[in-house]
Parts: C-alpha cells; sequence; structure tokens
C-alpha cells in the first residue's frame, strides 16, 4: 500500500512539475511571440482598446488612430499614403505590421518600458490609456520634392543631413495606400493584402532600405578614398588610360561608358576619372588596392551591417576574396556589389561631413500624450566606423 502511495505521490509530484513548466514557457519565454501573433484575438482587441500614438511630420498626424463604434474602439487612419507608406508601414488586422508601426510598435502602443510611469499615472487617475507619438526627422517639403522627381519610375530616393544623419527623405515608388490594410472588416484587408502581394511592381516593398542593386558608377566613392586612404594616392595620381580594357585570366573587354577613353590623354587623375564616372581606370586601381581594402573601406561606410533607422535595412553586400578580374569590375559597383539606397546615401553624407558617417535615423523625438518629450534625436557617428579626414589645406 505504502509502495502504491509513493508511485502515485511520485506521479502527481511529475504532473505538477509539468505544468510549472508549461505555464513558465507560456508565460515567460513565449509571451512575446504569442503576443506578436496577429492570430491572437485577445491581444488585437486589447491593442486596438487604446489609442495609438500618432506618427507625425512637421507636427502634423500622417498615421493617426480615429475612435470607431465597434469591437476594436480605434482604426487606424493615413494621411498622404503614396507619399509616407515607405516610412510608415501599415497596422492591421491579421497581417501584422511593417515600417515605422511596426519597428516603433511598443512606443506608439504604450508598452514601452519608458512610458511605465505615465501608463502608471492614466491608470491611477482614470484616464484611458493612450500611446506615444513619434515625431520624424522627414521635411515634407524634401519629401515632395524626391516623390515628384521620381515620377513614374520604380526607385527610392533617400536624403541625408550629413552632419547630423537626420533622414530628410524618403521615397519608395511604386507607393500602396496603407488604409485599405487598416480596415476592421477582416475579409476586405485580406483581399487588398492579397492583391498588393500579388502586384509584380511590389508596392509593399521600402526600396529605400529593402532593396538591393548593383550601386554602379557610386561604387567609385568608396574606390577612390580607399585609394587615398591608402596613403599611396591622392586626387591627382595619375593612372592608365586605354579605351579598352581586358580583365586579367579572362577575354572579357571592359569599356567606359562612351566606349572611349577617359580624356585625350594617355593618363587622368583620379579625380578627373571620378568626375567622368570612367570604368577603366577605376578597375585598373580596384586591381591596385586589391579587393581587401576595398572591403574595408565598403565597411566603413556601412557595407555587411544592417542599420537600424529604426526600420531594419537589408544588408549591403562587397566581398574581400575576389581575383583581380573580380575586383576590376568590382571597383566600379558591378558583378556581385549590392546595395541600398540608404547606404548609397550614407556614402555620400561621410564624404560631405569630412569623412564621417553619421548614425541615420528617420525618429527625431517621441512625445508623451500631454506632447512633452520623453526622447529626443542626438546626432551620433555611424556604429560601423568613424575615420575623419583633416581638411585639405
Amino acid at each position: 500500500m505504502n509502495r502504491e502511495l509513493k508511485r502515485v505521490s511520485v506521479f502527481v509530484l511529475a504532473m505538477f512539475v509539468a505544468l510549472f513548466v508549461a505555464a513558465s514557457v507560456i508565460q515567460v519565454i513565449s509571451a512575446p511571440t504569442l503576443q506578436a501573433d496577429p492570430r491572437n484575438s485577445r491581444t488585437i482587441i486589447a491593442s486596438y482598446s487604446a489609442e495609438r500614438g500618432s506618427i507625425l511630420v512637421d507636427g502634423t498626424p500622417i498615421a493617426s488612430s480615429v475612435p470607431v463604434d465597434d469591437r476594436y474602439k480605434f482604426l487606424r487612419t493615413y494621411a498622404q499614403p503614396d507619399l509616407y507608406s515607405a516610412v510608415t508601414g501599415y497596422y492591421t488586422l491579421g497581417q501584422g505590421s511593417t515600417g515605422l508601426e511596426d519597428s516603433m510598435n511598443d512606443v506608439l502602443s504604450g508598452t514601452s518600458g519608458t512610458q511605465f510611469f505615465d501608463s502608471l499615472t492614466r491608470t491611477f487617475t482614470g484616464q484611458d490609456p493612450k500611446g506615444a507619438s513619434v515625431e520624424l526627422t522627414i521635411d515634407p517639403k524634401v519629401q515632395q520634392a524626391a516623390y515628384d522627381a521620381l515620377g513614374s519610375l520604380q526607385g527610392s530616393v533617400v536624403a541625408i543631413e550629413p552632419k547630423t544623419g537626420r533622414i530628410l527623405a524618403m521615397v519608395s515608388k511604386p507607393g500602396y495606400d496603407p488604409n485599405t490594410l487598416a480596415s476592421h472588416d477582416r475579409a476586405a484587408v485580406q483581399q487588398s493584402y492579397s492583391s498588393l502581394l500579388a502586384d509584380e511592381s511590389n508596392p509593399l516593398i521600402n526600396r529605400a532600405v529593402n532593396s538591393l542593386n548593383p550601386p554602379g558608377s557610386t561604387f567609385k566613392l568608396i574606390t577612390a578614398a580607399a585609394a587615398i586612404e591608402s596613403g599611396q594616392y591622392t586626387p591627382d595620381s595619375l593612372l592608365p588610360n586605354p579605351p579598352t580594357f581586358t580583365l586579367p585570366g579572362t577575354g572579357t573587354v571592359i569599356t567606359n561608358a562612351g566606349e572611349g577613353a577617359c580624356g585625350p590623354e594617355a593618363e587622368v587623375s583620379i579625380a578627373t576619372a571620378l568626375r567622368l564616372s570612367c570604368n577603366i581606370p577605376f578597375a585598373q586601381l580596384g586591381i591596385a588596392l586589391g579587393s581587401e581594402r576595398i572591403a574595408k573601406m565598403a565597411e566603413a561606410f556601412g557595407y555587411g551591417k544592417s542599420i537600424d533607422v529604426p526600420m531594419a535595412s537589408a544588408k549591403s553586400v562587397f566581398s574581400p576574396d575576389l581575383d583581380d578580374a573580380q575586383t576590376a569590375q568590382s571597383a566600379f559597383g558591378q558583378l556581385d556589389v549590392r546595395a541600398t539606397p540608404l547606404q548609397t546615401a550614407m556614402v555620400t553624407a561621410g564624404i560631405a561631413n569630412g569623412g564621417e558617417v553619421m548614425k541615420p535615423s528617420v525618429v527625431d523625438s517621441v512625445l508623451n500624450p500631454d506632447l512633452s518629450e520623453l526622447s529626443g534625436f542626438s546626432p551620433a557617428a555611424s556604429p560601423t566606423r568613424s575615420r575623419r579626414r583633416p581638411p585639405t589645406p
């Protein structure tokens, strides 16, 4: 009898341990994943029961929540959606969130740790919960100019303030209307989402941070910077200037864009080759430098890193392990070199700032519901590397 009681006791104890472990896993380890799951209706209803903070450009909301008379209480609305959809992203039933709606969700929803005391105060004073608002660095005039300049083209424009890293414009075309995804009608949302996914122009992609393309001649800036920083070259250093060039170890012949020499002389300076955007001098310069040296300079500008703005960007790519033929093509941004528009903007901004690359950001400040500042933008050097060159005498 005692033996059977012991067995039952051990079994019951084991069941309690199993229940305790399961509860701990669900409540502690799996909680963030379960809360983020768009199928979790309890989390969705709770998140829509509180007024979500606005996303602001120059003090004007481009994303805000308005009260409605249904179970979700608030409806997310977007102003000038085509102009700002790449930045705001969407916040929707069943399909999760993207853009700033995703990367700043804890702040906008009021669940950030920095908002604990404000939330506590609102609870004790009987006020409804409310998220913080996010003021952007975007200049509406610059944003509109970038949008208009793209016209009907597919592509992206990113403009950065060189000395601070503030992103003044971030446009991606084609855009889309997040309002069609913010509806509380799940069937309508699913239909709109499926239509956008089926669109071959990929309007849901923010090309500014997620589109990787050959940087082409813009990469010559990095090759030139690597040459000058090596100490072996200056902007006036001369490079061979033939009208054609056969890649080492191959029969492949490359030419300049105009299929001629880079000017009338047998040699051309790095500065002139850069100004005229000539491929052959930079191909030969790349071979002389070697792929590893160019790769280190590319990394200094941000290649190989995911830059949070705070939306995470795709990593731009330059391989350090290339033979001479591959290095020659990569030195003027071809072959397997890939970069986002954000990365290319960081390169030009870093050069404009005397060689110091600043950490880019699209968020200027976070504002409490009473509009007091919870946190503000502070210029900082990019975590990739900061190397300021002394001014040329």
